[in-house]
C-alpha cells in the first residue's frame, strides 16, 4: 500500500483531529485495505471484515499516528495485525462450533489451492507468533506488508542487523512448519 503526498497529507491532518480529513482518508484507503486484507484472508467476506476492523482501527487510533513514519508504514501494520485478530476469531469459533455441530471438512473441490496455503501461512504465523512473537512481527513486516528491511528496523526500533536476523529465523521456523512450500523473496 502506497500513496500518494495527499493521503499522508490527510493523515497527519486527521491526526491532529481534522475529522473531515478523517473521512476523506477512509474513503481514500479503504479499496487498498481491502486488497491487503484479501490477500491475507481466503474468503473475501472474512478480507471484508478485517478491512472494517482496520477502517475502525484506524479512525480510533489516528491520534496515535505520530508521523515518525509513513502513514502507509503505520496502516500496513494496523492491517496485519487486524487480519491476523479476524482468522484468530474465526478459528476461535469454528473450534467452538464445532462441539455443537458434526465435523465438516472443508470441500477440496471449492477450496482453492490458494486459500488452502493462506491457511496454513496463517496457522504457521500464528505458531511462530506464540514461540517467538519478535520473529513474527519482523516476519509480517517485511514479507505480508513488504516493508524494505530499513522500514522494518525502524518500526521495531532495532539495529538493521537485528531486523535480517530476525526475519531469516522466522523464514527459516515458516519453512520448517510448511515443508519449503512458501516462498519468500528478498
Amino acid at each position: 500500500m502506497a500513496f500518494d503526498e495527499q493521503t499522508e497529507e490527510l493523515a497527519v491532518r486527521a491526526a491532529r483531529g481534522d475529522h473531515q480529513a478523517l473521512g476523506e482518508l477512509l474513503r481514500d484507503i479503504e479499496p487498498h485495505v481491502l486488497r491487503h486484507c484479501a490477500r491475507l484472508l481466503p474468503y473475501r467476506m472474512d478480507a471484508e471484515e478485517a478491512c472494517q476492523d482496520v477502517l475502525l482501527a484506524v479512525a480510533r487510533n489516528i491520534s496515535r499516528f505520530e508521523g515518525r513514519s509513513r502513514f502507509s508504514t503505520w496502516l500496513h501494520i494496523v492491517t496485519a495485525n487486524c487480519a491476523r485478530t479476524t482468522y484468530r476469531t474465526l478459528k476461535r469459533r469454528s473450534v467452538e462450533q464445532a462441539g455443537e455441530l458434526p465435523e465438516l471438512r472443508p470441500d477440496p473441490r471449492r477450496v482453492s489451492v490458494i486459500a488452502g496455503s493462506r491457511l496454513d501461512l496463517l496457522e504457521a504465523l500464528e505458531a511462530l507468533e506464540s514461540e517467538k512473537p519478535e520473529l513474527a512481527e519482523a516476519l509480517v513486516l517485511r514479507d505480508i506488508c513488504q516493508l524494505d528491511y530499513n522500514e522494518v528496523a525502524a518500526q521495531l526500533s532495532i539495529p538493521l542487523g537485528t531486523a535480517k536476523s530476525r526475519i531469516h529465523q522466522a523464514r527459516k521456523q515458516i519453512r520448517a512448519a510448511l515443508g519449503d512450500a512458501y516462498a519468500f523473496r528478498d
